[in-house]
């Protein structure tokens, strides 16, 4: 373990650019990622404090004026990324992406702060930080929820972090592909093709783009006029318990935001709302086809990590978790193996991902701590017998993607080192 304890910071380290860190070090990823940089700064407290605090730090120094924090920052844009930053066409101060992705900084800057003690400058730092969080929730709640339903909309299923799940297939094929398309992936040449999402789906993710940046990613007209708006109960689960934590970091400061504290109530009544009774499932609502979507995704599990306050769903959502795919040596598989959509090795579409496993923890520790402590091991025992991937198979743990995968890497620090 110590061993790999010290791979894992390595991993870190050596991913780790002037401020911030990248997803791996190939050219697969070669820029900041948003939640990826949260879940990195998370590993870093365990080592170098100042290390996590800065890579929040330099994330936030990208935020649009809006509130907006964008999903991916390009501190180089020397890279044959597509979509690079011209594709993109915006950003402030540094060149960035038009869209967002799961905003979770809270929830880590609360883990973050719970077990260290910082001193009189860095408590000047995170004050900064938590100012400029407050703006990007309430950015979310601005913008993403015109009508105030307490349930926020995702415009591209980048958004999401988990970009090719089935959860996105029918809104998807309604996308209209724009004519006369013109575009170079590099993804597929640097990992195998059969891993990552079809060109098909290119198609329409860069259709979806560039439709936004028509409208210059104005966020008042394009929560109307996107080609995707979907409110998933996984991204809202992780807003939820992001909204909660920040309270409970705002208290800390003696800060305060009327407008966090109103919405979580009105998430807390609406989310319910997802619930079908008949499956004891949640499902998400394509809310441009006027469409309820029923997909076994283990983001759908997300909401025990949101603490919702119903016993009786959670027990139910437990029962039903631990038979996603209870015949195979590890879990979760991202989606469950007897669904038509689940593919074997596709991206979202079936691996296990260490960050899915990791909120489910975390989320059934207040729950069923056995089978809590269960994931942990489980999750702890593919990782050390296989190194920090971007992603696994379900049945043997055969890694996947990325080598050298910083947020496996950091989550790994976090499974083994915290004490609770």
């Amino acid at each position: 373990m110590r061993n790999l304890i010290n791979r894992a910071q390595k991993t870190l380290l050596g991913n780790r650019r002037k401020g911030y860190t990248l997803p791996t070090n190939n050219k697969l990823y070669p820029a900041q990622w948003n939640w990826d940089s949260a879940f990195i700064a998370l590993g870093y407290s365990y080592f170098n404090l100042n290390h996590a605090l800065k890579e929040i730090t330099t994330l936030l120094d990208g935020q649009w004026k809006d509130g907006m924090v964008p999903h991916i920052l390009f501190h180089d844009t020397n890279t044959n990324y597509y979509p690079n930053y011209t594709a993109w066409n915006c950003g402030n101060k540094i060149h960035s992406s038009g869209i967002t992705q799961p905003p979770i900084l809270s929830t880590i800057l609360k883990l973050i702060l719970d077990k260290n003690k910082i001193s009189n400058k860095q408590t000047k730092e995170v004050k900064k930080i938590v100012k400029k969080i407050i703006r990007f929730h309430e950015w979310f709640i601005k913008f993403r929820d015109p009508k105030k339903t307490g349930l926020v909309s995702i415009l591209h299923p980048w958004e999401s972090g988990y970009d090719n799940s089935p959860i996105w297939d029918e809104p998807m094929e309604k996308v209209t592909i724009e004519k006369n398309l013109k575009y170079k992936r590099a993804d597929n040449k640097l990992v195998n093709p059969d891993h990552r999402p079809l060109n098909i789906d290119y198609d329409r993710y860069v259709s979806i783009k560039n439709n936004l940046r028509k409208k210059k990613y104005n966020p008042k007209k394009i929560f109307k006029s996107s080609l995707f708006n979907v409110v998933d109960v996984g991204f809202n689960s992780l807003f939820l318990k992001a909204n909660k934590d920040l309270i409970q970091i705002l208290n800390k400061f003696n800060l305060k935001s009327s407008k966090i504290s109103n919405y979580i109530k009105i998430t807390e009544k609406n989310i319910l709302k997802l619930y079908d009774k008949k499956k004891e499932a949640f499902y998400s609502k394509d809310i441009r086809n006027k469409k309820k979507i029923y997909v076994p995704s283990i983001t759908n599990y997300f909401i025990l990590f949101a603490d919702l306050n119903n016993d009786l769903i959670n027990k139910k959502l437990i029962k039903s978790l631990k038979n996603h795919n209870k015949n195979d040596k590890y879990f979760f598989s991202s989606i469950k193996p007897n669904h038509k959509s689940f593919e074997e090795k596709r991206y979202w579409r079936g691996p296990i991902w260490v960050n899915c496993n990791w909120f489910i923890y975390k989320g059934l520790m207040n729950k069923d701590n056995s089978f809590s402590k269960k994931i942990k091991r489980k999750t702890i025992q593919m990782i050390e017998a296989n190194g920090f991937h971007e992603y696994y198979t379900r049945k043997s743990a055969k890694p996947m993607g990325a080598k050298n995968f910083s947020w496996s890497a950091a989550l790994y620090l976090d499974l083994v080192l915290n004490k609770n």
